[in-house]
């Protein structure tokens, strides 16, 4: 299908144009179109997980599919400022790779990074595969809340948070973090705060496959999630 693309200030000068039509396969993303556009000017590459993007005229989430005859724009973070930490609910495989990119700066010596990955078991039984289902803006939001304290309690810290949605195999990755610090210590205290608040405020719930039927779970009970909210407020 053919996607309109509009390019502003920095990625205007690189392309030597203001629009550009793009072909790209039914139901592909605004990423996908921005990554079509990055081969042929590799030079943006570095500012994916900063763009912002916006489909007629209205900001949407890197992962909204696009239509035939669509106008999508794509925006260098805004002078004065930034998009702020990456942090997304998708239902694509987590890349490792864009959040160590959307962290990496020269003064950073330290650089951790989580994965939770979905295993084979749990409490005896054999898990055959995960399903996660997430209250989408919500989450985002507390995930950028998240990331506000962890900017406040380390404030050289950078990181961000991805979490995947859907049906995962087992060995797939359903959350991964990244955190880079000038020091390893920041980078992993940052890490753990990140993760362990996530898992306990975030409202992503998973439902664990068994050979011999299926359960909903929760992250945490009520009191850890307590915790969580006074962690943050204090």
């Amino acid at each position: 299908m053919n996607v309109r693309v509009r390019l502003f200030a920095r990625y205007r000068e690189l392309a030597g144009s203001g629009s550009l039509d793009v072909e790209v396969p039914p139901s592909s993303t605004a990423l996908d179109v921005f990554d079509r556009v990055a081969e042929r000017f590799p030079e943006m590459r570095p500012m994916r997980a900063s763009t912002l993007m916006a489909v007629d005229e209205e900001f949407v989430r890197p992962d909204t599919e696009l239509r035939e005859g669509e106008e999508l724009a794509l925006m260098p973070p805004v002078s004065g400022g930034s998009a702020g930490p990456l942090v997304r609910i998708q239902e694509e495989p987590l890349d490792l790779h864009e959040l160590v990119r959307a962290v990496e700066h020269p003064s950073a010596g330290g650089l951790v990074t989580f994965a939770g990955v979905v295993r084979d078991h749990h409490e005896g039984k054999r898990v055959t595969a995960i399903s996660y289902e997430a209250y989408g803006s919500m989450a985002e939001a507390k995930m950028r809340q998240i990331a506000a304290e962890v900017e406040r309690r380390w404030p050289e810290c950078r990181i961000a948070m991805l979490h995947r949605t859907g049906q995962l195999e087992i060995g797939e990755a359903s959350v991964m973090i990244a955190v880079s610090a000038p020091h390893r210590a920041e980078a992993f205290d940052a890490c753990e705060y990140a993760i362990d608040t996530l898992k306990q405020l975030v409202p992503v719930w998973k439902k664990e496959a068994y050979e011999d039927g299926a359960m909903w779970l929760e992250y945490e009970h009520r009191l850890a999630q307590q915790q969580a909210r006074e962690r943050l407020e204090a």
